[in-house]
């Protein structure tokens, strides 16, 4: 039997790159590349000038990551980097369960469901955030450590790296049949796409891809600027838990009842294939900014607490 974090990631990639896995590994890209550059570069543009100046000097370490192939010059592309690993799975396959959590709907929420040894979103972040502040480490491990945390605080907002239904691995499992797969970034400088355009969609790609690329179109993409006090202190709230919580929420009032037409009762089997109306892909769009914000903002405020300098 696949496990569950096998077929996840079979799934992530499979789904939307079907056909192309034989002449190339492709990058998953949760949130797309689109959203998760723009959790780095909102909180790149929010964080204190010192903190700035430190990360400035983190990514000038690139060259020790040993990736020539998964560039980071800016925060922008830290925010993709652990996706183009996919690259090179032999080197990296380890890494994959990190950006997720498949916390059950059908079950009371609990944030140690499905964190087998700490091999899930929420552990990581809070492994990185001791990382990124320990001064005592190699910059190059602190790099690494900036890399994955700008990347995992975007994927926890994303609802379906923190929820599933009956195994279907955060929707990967469930085609939605009127949406075209989105395009994915392949590894490479400069990158190129794919085009899924006659491939449907799975649910799990329509929240890491199509809801982020709608809300650009109808500007309600969150600008990359900074941002005042107030309005930081109104979204850079909770802590990792908490931002699991609302993500499991999201997928468990809002996603779910969307696809299966209905909210779900407990054991109700996954259908295979779903439709999802104009009016509830308008909504996901403006939630999805809502999400992006405020996963940029709270990483200014980790970062700002990781690395501002001591006394």
């Amino acid at each position: 039997m696949i496990s569950t974090t096998l077929r996840r990631r079979l799934a992530i990639v499979g789904t939307a790159m079907a056909g192309m896995l034989a002449l190339t590994a492709q990058p998953a890209f949760a949130w797309g590349e689109l959203g998760h550059r723009t959790v780095g570069n909102i909180a790149y543009a929010n964080v204190k000038p010192e903190v700035r100046a430190q990360i400035d000097t983190l990514l000038k370490q690139e060259a020790m990551l040993g990736t020539p192939e998964c560039k980071v010059k800016t925060i922008g592309d830290a925010a993709v980097y652990p996706d183009c690993l996919n690259a090179n799975r032999w080197r990296w396959a380890y890494t994959f369960p990190w950006h997720y959590q498949d916390i059950d709907i059908d079950k009371p929420f609990d944030v140690k469901e499905a964190c087998n040894a700490g091999n899930c979103v929420t552990a990581q972040i809070e492994r990185f955030r001791r990382i990124l502040a320990d001064r005592s480490l190699p910059p190059h491990q602190r790099l690494e450590a900036l890399i994955f945390i700008t990347h995992f605080v975007g994927d926890l907002h994303q609802p379906l790296h923190a929820a599933e239904h009956e195994h279907d691995a955060g929707g990967n499992a469930v085609t939605v049949t009127n949406i075209p797969a989105p395009s994915y970034m392949v590894a490479g400088n400069p990158p190129h796409l794919v085009d899924n355009s006659k491939k449907p969609a799975n649910l799990h790609s329509v929240w890491d891809t199509v809801v982020v690329e709608r809300a650009q179109k109808e500007g309600r993409l969150p600008a990359v600027r900074a941002y005042t006090v107030a309005e930081r202190e109104k979204v850079a709230t909770g802590e990792v838990a908490d931002w699991a919580l609302e993500s499991w929420n999201l997928a468990h009032d809002l996603v779910y009842p969307q696809a299966f037409g209905h909210v779900v009762a407990p054991g109700e089997t996954t259908p295979k294939e779903v439709t999802i109306d104009d009016a509830s892909l308008d909504k996901d769009a403006t939630v999805a900014g809502d999400r992006i914000l405020q996963a940029g903002l709270r990483l200014a405020k980790v970062l700002d607490q990781a690395l501002t300098p001591a006394g």
